[in-house]
């Protein structure tokens, strides 16, 4: 049986869902962390919320592929980052194994994962795992922000 059969379904889905709009991360200071986002991601806080010492959430956008910030359109292929101020839910971003090991929640793509990580390496970025060799999904690594939330950074 597959599970199509199994599953009831009233009415017919017609993209119900389009796309992941925003990461949520927990961070201590909003203010610090935009700076390493930015440095780090290359993203950039929108004009929602003024960028200011004691800022509690900033929305974070990548730029598309012509390196503009803004444009027409939602963009699907890169959710946005919302930093919030979580003091007490900081570095929790990631799940554990019952093996131990450590999982990232996020995955975000690259075309040039050499560069990301050569450049991460450059800026000091809590590197937690090498670009393995012949890896049959594509080269990836993990990475942990100021505050230890577990990422992750691929190339399909």
């Amino acid at each position: 049986m597959q599970i199509n059969e199994e599953i009831k379904l009233e009415g017919k889905l017609e993209e119900d869902i389009t796309g992941v709009t925003c990461i949520y991360i927990p961070v201590k200071d909003v203010y610090e962390s935009i700076k390493w986002y930015q440095k780090n991601l290359g993203c950039e806080p929108t004009n929602n919320n003024p960028v200011r010492p004691g800022i509690e959430i900033s929305i974070l956008r990548f730029p598309d592929h012509n390196g503009n910030f803004s444009g027409p359109g939602l963009r699907q292929t890169v959710p946005a980052i919302f930093l919030i101020t979580a003091k007490q839910a900081t570095g929790s971003l990631g799940f554990t194994f019952d093996s131990g090991d450590r999982h990232p929640i996020a995955c975000f793509i690259t075309p040039r994962i050499q560069e990301m990580y050569n450049r991460f390496k450059e800026n000091g970025v809590n590197i937690v795992s090498e670009i393995p060799e012949n890896r049959p999904f594509g080269p990836n690594f993990r990475f942990c922000d100021p505050d230890g939330n577990m990422l992750e950074i691929w190339q399909p």
